[in-house]
């Protein structure tokens, strides 16, 4: 969609391009300039105006428009949408020592991200319920630099329980098709999570899915031990591939929204394009680490690297990869799941009992930037995949894009710039990542949540509510 000539976002209020200089002086809150600003119609020459936390002025550069404050970006800026991330675990309450809402949303401003959606599992109680919504959330506030939505969780036994976490403002639930690593969040069976999205359906709510069958693992050897290839194998593809099926028939059959989380088998690519095909209601995301990490160059003993589904051969990320470019795959958020240092066994390196889970949300944007460059892809659709196609999944219409009338969530980021990784320099609570002393294109110099620079010292991250605008 290009963009549109500057206008005021005011109902009662038709202005065009020529009154703002009839304007006063300071007419926008904050103005930026620059030769790349990336909007609806492309990295584009273009003067930015906020007012109230919102865009409402994109004019072409040179058209001078004033501001309380303005920004000339430098020539090797971009002035990006942020990034909406739909999957992350912040964990708070109950197992705030692996990560919390303060060290989460720093993090994620660090790294661009000016929406993160926290999943309903990890923390204490599990949001399966009202009251356990309300508990999070009293958690989390006054403690987010960036707006903060919530998943619910789906389980055996709470679907009375959907409706009101539904109207309570919830983006949609999550349910496990086998153990999700937590006692307190027990899986669905295919037939259970069936009956939930028939409810589901009835409100138009979304189910997303982790998709691995339970009884394929069943019969996979053991990941007992420090060697890689053994916990590959316990975590096949096969199983992935199953449960995907299932999902595609049970959202078939019901008419639900269905979302399947952090794909990493591309067997399973064929049969959602074929569904989709058929008009079933599917979406699907992958994560960074399916997309720049390899099972080949993965060390034995290295239990940073561990996560469900596990990383994958070189030759089954190339067609993750395609899956992206020719639009099978929908988005790319990052599945941050931390732990504590010590949970992942570093020391024992044994990938039987090493936390799985990846640590990654303050890393996302240029851990993609540096694959999707050296494949010739471009900014714009990277951004396509890591802010606007996450706001469009979870409804968020006001986010994920430099627009008119959009929040004014951005971020300055220099795509040939150079970083090298220090965990130690991280946000993130626990300094463990398999990132760790990796080189990577890209750095993002500051994040802005609706026309404010995040200064890590003031939270003023919203709790978002579906509907939200």
């Amino acid at each position: 969609m290009e963009e549109q000539p500057h206008m005021s976002t005011s109902p009662e209020s038709n202005e065009t391009a020529q009154s703002v200089s009839a304007e006063p002086a300071t007419a926008f809150d904050l103005v930026l300039r620059g030769e790349q600003m990336l909007t609806t119609a492309g990295i584009v020459a273009r003067e930015i105006g906020i007012r109230d936390g919102r865009v409402t002025a994109i004019e072409p550069l040179g058209s001078g428009l004033q501001g309380a404050e303005v920004i000339e970006l430098a020539s090797n800026q971009v002035m990006i949408p942020g990034l909406v991330d739909t999957h992350v675990h912040v964990n708070e309450p109950g197992r705030t020592e692996w990560e919390g809402f303060e060290s989460a949303t720093k993090a994620a401003a660090a790294g661009g991200v000016t929406t993160l959606i926290d999943m309903p599992l990890n923390s204490i109680p599990s949001t399966v319920t009202v009251e356990a919504l309300n508990i999070k959330r009293r958690a989390a506030a006054g403690k987010t630099y960036i707006d903060v939505g919530f998943w619910g969780g789906a389980i055996p036994g709470n679907e009375g329980d959907l409706r009101g976490l539904h109207d309570e403002g919830v983006f949609g639930f999550k349910c496990f098709l086998l153990h999700s690593g937590v006692d307190e969040f027990p899986h669905l069976t295919a037939d259970e999570m069936e009956a939930d999205m028939a409810e589901l359906a009835k409100y138009d709510s979304l189910m997303i899915v982790h998709a691995e069958d339970s009884h394929a693992i069943d019969h996979a050897p053991t990941a007992e031990g420090n060697q890689y290839a053994n916990f590959l194998a316990s975590r096949p593809r096969g199983a992935e591939n199953v449960a995907v099926a299932e999902v595609i028939e049970r959202a078939r059959w019901t008419g639900a929204r269905a979302h399947i989380l952090h794909l990493s088998s591309s067997d399973a690519l064929p049969m959602i394009a074929s569904a989709r095909r058929d008009g079933v209601k599917l979406t699907v995301e992958t994560c960074p680490h399916y997309l720049t990490l390899l099972a080949e160059e993965i060390p034995n003993g290295a239990t940073a690297y561990k996560c469900c589904p596990p990383i994958r051969e070189a030759s089954n990320r190339e067609l993750l990869w395609q899956g992206l470019l020719d639009g099978t795959i929908d988005c790319i958020v990052s599945d941050h799941s931390p732990s504590t240092v010590d949970l992942k066994d570093v020391e024992g390196g044994d990938f039987g009992v090493a936390w799985g889970g990846v640590a990654s949300l303050q890393l996302g944007l240029s851990l993609i930037w540096t694959e999707a460059k050296r494949r010739g892809i471009g900014l714009p659709q990277v951004m396509e995949w890591m802010s606007a196609k996450p706001a469009a999944l979870a409804g968020l219409t006001n986010k994920g894009r430099i627009a008119l009338g959009c929040d004014a969530d951005f971020a300055i980021f220099e795509p040939d710039s150079a970083q090298v990784v220090d965990v130690r320099n991280l946000h993130h609570k626990n300094p463990i990542s398999p990132y760790d002393g990796r080189a990577l294109a890209g750095v993002v110099t500051g994040t802005w949540l609706r026309g404010q620079k995040v200064d890590f010292e003031n939270p003023r991250g919203r709790m978002l509510r579906r509907g939200d605008v």
